[in-house]
């Protein structure tokens, strides 16, 4: 009975002994595969979508701006002289500024007196002058100041007067002022020679509005 016993009890430690390296073996396993698992999830992971891309995928098409359907509206988008914008950003480009094109020449630029001569007035101490303005403007001219010299027989300066003449020449015409008083004069004045100081550009008149006002 002994000896069954014993090789009872030996039969039953080695079972429990093949068990315990069976089970050994396969924990063994299991923490070597658990490393494959983690990085084939994580590999997987990577490969998943994002959420905005899905979004953007899941996005209808509906959302596209909608095609312009006029044929009017596109006529006039595409043509640059109906376009208001392209308009007014062509304007400042062709404009040219008053730099560009230089200086501009006076008003009394464009005068010039003709056939001048002067006489004594009153009891002897008046100058008066006649002379022809000449307006070689596109423009009329108004408010024209001269400045007229007097000197003795010998030449010699004596005096000087200035006046200032409120009438309106037209463009491209002439005018006579007839015995203009510029002021009074030395006795001993002999000679005189006027010229043309400033001038003012007058706003053309319109001769059927003339008619209608004599009227």
């Amino acid at each position: 009975m002994k000896s069954e016993f014993k090789s009872l009890r030996g039969e039953m430690a080695w079972l429990v002994g093949r068990t315990f390296r069976r089970r050994l073996a396969s924990g063994n396993r299991a923490l070597v595969l658990l490393p494959v698992v983690a990085m084939a999830g994580l590999a997987a992971w990577t490969m998943l979508p994002l959420p905005g891309a899905r979004g953007a995928e899941s996005q209808p098409e509906s959302t596209a701006p909608p095609a312009v359907s006029s044929t009017s509206d596109a006529s006039s988008w595409a043509d640059p002289v109906t376009t208001p914008t392209q308009a007014t950003l062509a304007t400042p480009a062709d404009a040219v500024t008053p730099e560009e094109m230089g200086p501009q020449p006076a008003p009394v630029d464009g005068l010039k007196i003709s056939s001048q001569f002067w006489r004594r007035g009153g009891l002897g101490s008046n100058a008066q002058v006649t002379f022809t303005l000449r307006n070689g403007n596109d423009y009329p001219v108004r408010d024209i100041e001269i400045f007229c010299a007097f000197t003795r027989r010998d030449g010699s300066h004596l005096t000087d007067r200035k006046r200032l003449i409120h009438d309106t020449v037209d463009m491209k015409s002439r005018k006579t002022f007839a015995r203009m008083h510029v002021g009074f004069v030395n006795i001993n004045a002999d000679k005189a020679k006027c010229s043309l100081v400033t001038a003012q550009a007058a706003q053309a008149t319109d001769p059927s509005r003339e008619a209608v006002t004599k009227r």
